[in-house]
Order: structure tokens, then C-alpha cells, then sequence
């Protein structure tokens, strides 16, 4: 997930069009998708800070119970190594790993490789590895990643899933990861790869890229992560439609590098907004109409139509390849405290619009349809 710095105040309301209601796929939305997945690595901190959530009917509940209980079979949470706020670390983890397992979901484990955001634009190696570089960098990653592995096993909460990195167009942990040296970013992929599968038996290993939409360079990285012999069971997409361009676009990038590459497919983010103003002080990451999908407004029907039809693309894919996706951070609410810079108490939330809890704390009905697959 990437996000956009500069402010703007004032957002406007949305004068919107017709639903959109046909898109590629939508004939085998039938397919009940096995992964029916949300990524809830916000909520520790959003609980801790006074956070509530409540059912569609305004009755307060566990958030986790409301997903399960609407269906959601998956959850996805990321880790950094020594953030700056104290969460996203193994405590937290094995905290809410514990709460999702107890509500039947399985687990997929995001590892940023970092003490903040990983994505596109920045993949800054944790400060206690700043000088750690060629087989000691790639002992540091292979011991991360088996000592949170290891614990989840260890608690009885093993991860059914491994993310060895996060948004990795350009590599991980720069300069040393980055694509411009594939035998280095692929001996730092390797080394994870190897540890997830040692710590947690049966774990599938995906590779992350926020390509969902773009086929030549989704192909060109993984070209190059078979050629010089990456293991991985999973390929892992971001698909954000005002960014990685559209529905169609996606289909014929999941049809394609599942069948190249024989390996299933997951949206491992996605999301949508259900309004366009804020509800804290810091603009949202989309809060302007002209940076909407045509045809599905900022609304919640909008939210829950994005969903439906993203759904129906992903089970489409062909041979079962399509296992399903998650919704990006759909308890991130606007709790004060918890905003995007984990340095800083006071900063704020650019996500809120695209939870799928309204400003009250209800459950929307993107919900249902995320739970349904």
C-alpha cells in the first residue's frame, strides 16, 4: 500500500454515476473463493486507543467476531522489526493471530523486512541491520523471519501463509535488495523463503508486488525471480483501481502469470472508499471524485459493488487458480492515535473512507459481500 504525502483540506462531495455492473469474470462469481481474507494489522493499536466496532444494527462486538461471522476465513498482518510506536512486532502478532484462529480464520504473515512502511517507494532496511550486508543481511532475515514463524507454531496459531516481503517492485531492503542486483535480491528472497518453510511446515510462500493491473512488469519481475531460482507457491498482487489500472486489466494479468508461471493467485490488497471527506484532520488518500473508478461512486453500495466485482475477477482466474484476496486494513479507523506515522502520537489517519466500519463504527455491507466470496 503506498501512500500520498501532500495535503489538501476540503474534500467534495461526490455527484456519482450508475453503478457499474458488468466486468470480466463475472459469470464464475459462483466460485466461492478459499480465500475470503482481511488484513488487520491496524487493530491492536486501534483497540488499545479506544477503538470500538459494532454490528450493521449498532450493537457493539468484537470486530473480529463481526468479520468471522460474516464470512471472512483469512486474516493478513505484517510485521516490522523495531518500529518506533512498538507495534507490528512478534507481541502483537501472536496477540491477534491468537483471536483470529480462535474464530476459525487462517493466517498470512506480511513481513516488511523494516521498522516502517515497505512499499513501492521505500524499502529502508531496519536500523539494527543497517551495517549488515551480503550472507550476515541474509542471516538477519532468515532468523526475523524464523523467530515470528516459530512463535505462531509455537502458540498453536501457525501461519497458513508467508509474505517474504511487501510491495517488492524494486527489491527490499535497499540498497542492497533492490532489482538492480537480482542475485542479491534473490539470495535475500531465498533466505526467507527457506526459513518460513523451516519454522512452519506446509507454510505457502508468496512474492508481493503492487502490479496488479500491469502485466509486462509483473512478468518481467517474476521472469527474473524463476530464472535465478526464488521459492514460492504464491503470487501475491496489489490492486487498488485508482492506481493499477482496470478490472479488465487484472484479469488478463492473473490469467496470464498463473498459467506462466503455474503458481495460484491472491490479492493481497485491495480496498475502496464508501465517502470522500474525513473524519480526522489529515485528507484522505482518495477524497476527490476525479480519482474514483468510473462507475462505482464513493458510497457505500460503491464499496460493496468494487468488492463484488474484484471478487468476481479473482474466481474467474482459470484451473481454481484465483484462491481470493484481502480488504486492506478494514478496521482502520479514525482513533486518535493511531495515524500513519508510527513515530508520531498526532498523526493522523489517511484511510478511514475505505474501512469497512462507518464513522459510526458499523459494519458496512461491503462486508457481507467480502464474507460471501
Amino acid at each position: 500500500m503506498r501512500r500520498r504525502t501532500a495535503l489538501r483540506l476540503g474534500a467534495a462531495a461526490l455527484a456519482a454515476p450508475a453503478l457499474a455492473t458488468a466486468v470480466p469474470g463475472t459469470a464464475a462469481a459462483a466460485r466461492r473463493l478459499r480465500v475470503r481474507g482481511a488484513d488487520l494489522s491496524s487493530l491492536a493499536k486501534s483497540e488499545d486507543l479506544g477503538g470500538t466496532y459494532h454490528r450493521a444494527d449498532g450493537r457493539r462486538d468484537d470486530p473480529v467476531r463481526i468479520l468471522a461471522g460474516a464470512g471472512v476465513n483469512w486474516g493478513r498482518l505484517k510485521v516490522w522489526v523495531d518500529p518506533a510506536d512498538g507495534y507490528h512486532t512478534t507481541p502483537h502478532v501472536l496477540r491477534t493471530a491468537r483471536r483470529m484462529h480462535e474464530r476459525g480464520m487462517r493466517i498470512l504473515v506480511d513481513f516488511h523486512y523494516s521498522d516502517t512502511w515497505a512499499d513501492p517507494g521505500k524499502q529502508y532496511k531496519p536500523a539494527a541491520w543497517e551495517e549488515l550486508h551480503g550472507a550476515a543481511l541474509e542471516q538477519a532475515v532468515r532468523e526475523h523471519t524464523a523467530d515470528v514463524l516459530g512463535a505462531l507454531r509455537a502458540q498453536g496459531t501457525p501461519a497458513a501463509m508467508v509474505q517474504i516481503g511487501n510491495e517488492i517492485n524494486g527489491g527490499m531492503l535497499w540498497p542492497d535488495g533492490s532489482t538492480d542486483d537480482w542475485p542479491r535480491l534473490a539470495a535475500l528472497l531465498t533466505a526467507g523463503a527457506e526459513a518460513a518453510r523451516a519454522a512452519s511446515p506446509g507454510i505457502r510462500v508468496a512474492l508481493h508486488l503492487a502490479e496488479g493491473g500491469r502485466n509486462a512488469e509483473t512478468r518481467w519481475w517474476f521472469d527474473n525471480a524463476v530464472a535465478h531460482g526464488v521459492p514460492f507457491d504464491v503470487i501475491a498482487l496489489s490492486f487498488y483501481g485508482y492506481w493499477h489500472g482496470t478490472l479488465a486489466d487484472l484479469q488478463a494479468n492473473l490469467d496470464d502469470v498463473s498459467a506462466r508461471y503455474r503458481r495460484d493467485v491472491v490479492v493481497a490488497e485491495t480496498a475502496y472508499p464508501f465517502r470522500l471527506d474525513s473524519e480526522d484532520f489529515l485528507e484522505n488518500i482518495v477524497d476527490l471524485p476525479s480519482e474514483l473508478v468510473p462507475g462505482y461512486p464513493a458510497t457505500p453500495a460503491g464499496q460493496a459493488a468494487w468488492l463484488r466485482d474484484i471478487t468476481a475477477v479473482v474466481a474467474a482466474v482459470p484451473h481454481g487458480r484465483g484462491l481470493g484476496l484481502f480488504y486492506w486494513e478494514p478496521t482502520w479507523t479514525a482513533v486518535p492515535g493511531n495515524g500513519w506515522d508510527p513515530a508520531d502520537p498526532a498523526s493522523g489517519n489517511g484511510w478511514e473512507n475505505q474501512a469497512l466500519f462507518d464513522y459510526d463504527g458499523r459494519a458496512l455491507p461491503a462486508l457481507e459481500v467480502l464474507g460471501r466470496g
